[in-house]
């Protein structure tokens, strides 16, 4: 005889056992209960001030900086021939380039000396990392053009330094910047 008497919710968990419905509720709880939205491979949603994604399964922050990792980072394989991708010097550096492993570079290399292409491919990969000088000179000119004439300092200690600006004419600066921008852009176009 039971010296106790089971209660319902006791009763009904041992239904849900026996019916293999584990996951089924014996009680009902009143309560706030925030509204669950699916979410798939790929979304992209705003959610308490910061953009998230789902990747590989995992609830991502999306951040400014996800295309520049994505471009620095190395896959475990390479696109092209499908062989890993260790990560050794010659492969870090062929990867933001080519986006292909070395041994590939030099595959497809070899294959441009062979139909006499491989100098028109240099002359290319020269121009391109000319534009990129060139982007990142403008960049430091229009940084220099809206600099502040404030020439304090906080150093590591906390001290306030006064750097003279005497000697550096920043207009003159600027001009030589400018011209010598021109000169690059007018060899690059040659």
């Amino acid at each position: 005889m039971l010296k106790r008497e089971f209660k319902e919710r006791d009763v009904q968990r041992m239904r849900n056992i026996i019916t293999k419905d584990y996951t089924a509720k014996t009680v009902t709880q009143v309560g706030y209960s925030k509204a669950q939205i699916d979410r798939k491979e790929g979304d992209v949603w705003e959610e308490s001030g910061k953009k998230w994604t789902i990747k590989n399964g995992i609830k991502q922050t999306v951040t400014r900086f996800d295309k520049l990792k994505e471009a620095i980072n190395l896959p475990l394989t390479c696109p092209k021939c499908g062989k890993a991708m260790k990560n050794h010097n010659l492969n870090k550096k062929m990867w933001p380039l080519h986006k292909m492993c070395f041994d590939c570079v030099v595959v497809m290399e070899t294959e441009l000396k062979r139909t006499g292409q491989y100098e028109e491919y240099v002359r290319n990969l020269t121009t391109r990392g000319v534009k990129t000088y060139i982007t990142e000179l403008e960049s430091a000119l229009l940084e220099l053009a809206l600099e502040d004439s404030n020439e304090e300092f906080v150093t590591e200690q906390g001290d306030v330094e006064k750097w003279a600006g005497k000697g550096i004419d920043k207009q003159k600066l600027a001009e030589e910047i400018q011209e010598y921008i021109q000169k690059l852009k007018d060899h690059v176009k040659d």
